[in-house]
């Protein structure tokens, strides 16, 4: 009896493992994308030919800024119904268009500050998910108050986006940075339970290790840029 429970732990372990190792993979890959296109769309004579131009922005840059979200819901709504390989293609999608809005950071800010924000992102982001990976505490209730503040958060920053006040952009900010921390840790917690389900298909285990290594890279990119707005600041 003990040798069957030893076995079925070291599975579970196992699969486990092949799991987070897929769902980092996503999350690095996108990434690392994102980077790239984000450098190089990074100059001026990019964002003048198609983001901006003399009577205000393109129609362009509002499917940058705006597509990702639509994306973003139909991965995570329509994983279900969706071909791994479509999921990809979104993913992939998703991954592209971020850095095409993020490559007008660098317009905005220095590349020590972007730099330095980024690695200091990186160790709040590691931290948080191993606090999440290894509490014993459930984080349920902390995560269905923290989704509350991140639509709260959505909706004021939809709302400033029109009003332009660096108060609110502030504020967002400070809040932004507590709310994605403490998410990463909450999703981290799901993560684990979702990587130790031993009746899952593999079918199933890849699509939903694409679906965390997009809410893990949702995660990161919102708190990198929560922090960049309070550490980049002049």
């Amino acid at each position: 009896m003990n040798q069957i429970l030893d076995q079925d732990q070291s599975f579970s372990q196992e699969l486990s493992r092949d799991f987070f190792k897929n769902v980092y993979g996503y999350m690095f890959g996108a990434l690392l994308v994102s980077g790239i296109i984000a450098y190089m769309a990074g100059n001026e004579e990019f964002a003048l030919k198609y983001f901006f131009t003399e009577t205000g922005a393109t129609p362009f840059y509002y499917i940058v800024v705006f597509a990702p979200l639509g994306l973003g819901l139909l991965i995570q709504m329509a994983y279900k119904r969706l071909s791994l390989g479509i999921l990809l293609l979104a993913f992939l999608g998703y991954a592209v268009l971020m850095g095409l809005a993020l490559s007008t950071i660098l317009l905005m800010y220095s590349v020590q500050s972007v730099a330095v924000t980024f690695f200091i992102t990186a160790a709040a982001f590691g931290a948080m998910a191993v606090l999440g990976y290894t509490t014993k505490t459930d984080l349920t209730k902390m995560g269905s108050l923290l989704y509350m503040a991140f639509i709260g958060i959505f909706i004021a920053g939809m709302v400033n986006w029109f009003i332009g006040s660096e108060m609110i952009d502030y504020i967002i900010s400070i809040v932004g940075v507590f709310v994605f921390t403490g998410l990463t840790a909450y999703y981290m917690q799901q993560l684990k339970g979702t990587s130790q389900d031993t009746t899952l298909s593999g079918v199933d285990r890849n699509k939903l290790a694409l679906v965390g290594g997009l809410m893990l890279y949702i995660l990161f990119i919102n708190l990198f840029m929560s922090l960049l707005r309070l550490l980049g600041r002049d």
